[in-house]
C-alpha cells in the first residue's frame, strides 16, 4: 500500500513540475535602452505564459559576431534584431534562415517593407529633427530653416556620417523627398548634396552616438539637430520639453532575422509570430514611439499615442524612406568621400 502511495505521489509530483520542464528557452538579442525595455514588456515576458522563455542579450548590430557562430555552426543566438541594411546582406552571405510565413502570419497585414526573404520588419523609426521648446520660439518647418543660421542662429548637431545627411542636404535644397535619391544617385546631386553640407560646415556640431542629441539641446550646445526619434521620446518621459519637426524626416525599419543554424526554430518563429500580432505590437509602441510594422495595429492606439510615430499619417506624410538598395551601391564611396570632407 505505502509503495502505490508513494508512486502515485511521484507520479502526481513529476506531473505537476512538468510544464516548467517542458518551458522553451530562446536568446533574443537586442541593441538595449529604450527599445530593449519595451520588447520586454511586449513581447519576453507576455509570451513565457505561453512557455517560451525569453532570454534577451544586447549588442551594437556587429554582423561579425553572427557570421562567426554560423561558419563554425556554434550558433547560440535564435532570434537578432538587425538593421535594414544588414537584412539583405546576410541574407545573400547565407547568415539567416529563410522565413516561413505560414508560420508567423499574413503578408498583407504587413507594410510591404517588412516583407522580406530571412527578416520580417518589426517596428519603424525615423531620423528626425528636434528642439528644445524651451529654448526655440521660432518653430522649424523644414530642412530649409535647419540650414537657415540667420533665421534661427545657433549650432546644429548632426550625426556624423553621410548617411542621412545628404538626404537632409538636398531637402534643404529644395528637392521634394520622393525626389531625393533619383538626385543622389547622380554625379551632379551628390555634388550639389556636398556643397550645401559644406555651406552649414561652420555651425556643425557632430555626434556619434544616440544618446548624444537630446544632451546638446537640454545643454544649449545646438539650437537644432538631427536624432533618433526614440531619443526625444525617452528625454521628455524625464520631464524635458523637446519638440520633434516631422516633415522630411527619414524612417527605416529594423528586422527580426534567426540566424543558420540557430538551436531553437520553431521557438524563434512562434516568438516572431507573436511578436507581429497587431495587440502585441499596440503595447510596444506605447512603450515607446517606434512605429507597428502590423497595419491592422494603429486602429487599436490612442491619438496620444498615435502623434508621436514616424508611421502615423500626419507623421509619414512628408517622410522618406530610407533606401537601403541605394546605400548598398553606393554608400562606401559616399562615406569615403564624407571622411575626407569632413576633415578639411
Amino acid at each position: 500500500m505505502k509503495k502505490t502511495f508513494l508512486a502515485c505521489t511521484v507520479a502526481l509530483m513529476a506531473g505537476l513540475a512538468a510544464p516548467a520542464f517542458a518551458q522553451t528557452q530562446i536568446t533574443v538579442v537586442n541593441f538595449g535602452g529604450a527599445n530593449a525595455n519595451a520588447q520586454k514588456k511586449a513581447y519576453y515576458e507576455p509570451i513565457e505564459k505561453a512557455g517560451i522563455k525569453v532570454v534577451p542579450v544586447e549588442y551594437n548590430g556587429e554582423q561579425a559576431k553572427i557570421k562567426a557562430m554560423v561558419e563554425t555552426k556554434k550558433v547560440t543566438w535564435d532570434v537578432v534584431e538587425v538593421e535594414s541594411p544588414d537584412v539583405a546582406r546576410g541574407c545573400d552571405e547565407g547568415l539567416f534562415e529563410k522565413l516561413d510565413y505560414s508560420k508567423i502570419g499574413n503578408k498583407a497585414d504587413f507594410l510591404p517593407s517588412a516583407v522580406t526573404d530571412c527578416g520580417v520588419g518589426v517596428f519603424v523609426w525615423s531620423t528626425v529633427m528636434a528642439y528644445n521648446g524651451e529654448k526655440l520660439k521660432t518653430t522649424p518647418t523644414g530642412w530649409a530653416d535647419f540650414w537657415d543660421v540667420k533665421k534661427i542662429p545657433g549650432k546644429r548637431g548632426m550625426r556624423k556620417g553621410a548617411r542621412y545627411n545628404l538626404e537632409f542636404a538636398l531637402m534643404a535644397d529644395g528637392v521634394k523627398p520622393a525626389d531625393v535619391y533619383k538626385v543622389l544617385a547622380t554625379k551632379d546631386g551628390a555634388e550639389r548634396a556636398f556643397k550645401k553640407l559644406t555651406e552649414l560646415k561652420p555651425n556643425i556640431q557632430w555626434w556619434e552616438a544616440g544618446a548624444q542629441p537630446p544632451q546638446f539641446l537640454v545643454a544649449g550646445d545646438v539650437v537644432l539637430t538631427t536624432v533618433y526619434n526614440g531619443r526625444i521620446d525617452a528625454a521628455n518621459r524625464e520631464g524635458r520639453d523637446l519638440k520633434i519637426s516631422w516633415p522630411g524626416g527619414i524612417y527605416d525599419l529594423d528586422y527580426w532575422v534567426i540566424p543558420k543554424g540557430a538551436p531553437n526554430k520553431e521557438a524563434s518563429l512562434k516568438f516572431i509570430q507573436f511578436a507581429m500580432k497587431p495587440e502585441n505590437q499596440a503595447v510596444y509602441s506605447q512603450a515607446i514611439p517606434y512605429g507597428p510594422t502590423n497595419t491592422k495595429t494603429l486602429a487599436s492606439l490612442d491619438k496620444k499615442v498615435l502623434a508621436d510615430l514616424p508611421t502615423s499619417a500626419s507623421n509619414a506624410k512628408e517622410a522618406l524612406q530610407f533606401n537601403v538598395s541605394f546605400w548598398a551601391d553606393q554608400g562606401e564611396a559616399l562615406e569615403k568621400r564624407f571622411a575626407s570632407w569632413a576633415t578639411q
